[in-house]
């Protein structure tokens, strides 16, 4: 049986359900849902795209199956936020569909680096990070999330 490849696509407004559920699935299964989330989720368009990012759509067989947003956080800096997968579809390359098409869109905005914030215990998506060459690294500033216990980038 032929898999159906799954199709990247940018976010329009009649997603935006989708977008939240999606990434509230994985927020409550193993963390709070906090404060930053909501407005992000809730008001995408305004939030995220306007300010100069994108969120990226992946689509298998028509519907909406996977989420990673861009968030401009300066000149050449774009920060991975809000990246998820149906759990019940992961280990099928969708996230990696998703990472690639993500860092691709940061490189054609001429991005210096890409960083993200997660924590530990999501070791799949540790491991998916730093197979496509983001690294680890410290830094001092405060993130927007109580559960970030790791930051990581890619400089491009």
């Amino acid at each position: 049986m032929k898999q159906t490849p799954v199709e990247i696509i940018e976010y329009q407004p009649q997603y935006q359900a989708d977008f939240m559920r999606l990434n509230l699935a994985w927020i409550e299964k193993y963390f709070i849902v906090e404060d930053i989330d909501r407005q992000l989720l809730e008001r995408p368009g305004e939030e995220i795209i306007a300010p100069g990012g994108t969120v990226l759509l992946a689509q298998l067989d028509g519907a909406v199956v996977g989420t990673a947003a861009m968030v401009k956080l300066d000149d050449g800096v774009f920060e991975l936020s809000k990246m998820s997968v149906d759990e019940t579809l992961q280990g099928r390359g969708i996230g990696r569909a998703l990472l690639n098409a993500a860092v691709d869109w940061a490189r054609a905005q001429d991005a210096r680096e890409v960083v993200l914030e997660t924590n530990t215990i999501l070791g799949p998506a540790i491991h998916l990070y730093e197979s496509v060459g983001f690294e680890a690294f410290e830094d001092d500033a405060l993130s927007h999330y109580e559960r970030v216990n790791l930051r990581m980038r890619k400089v491009l």
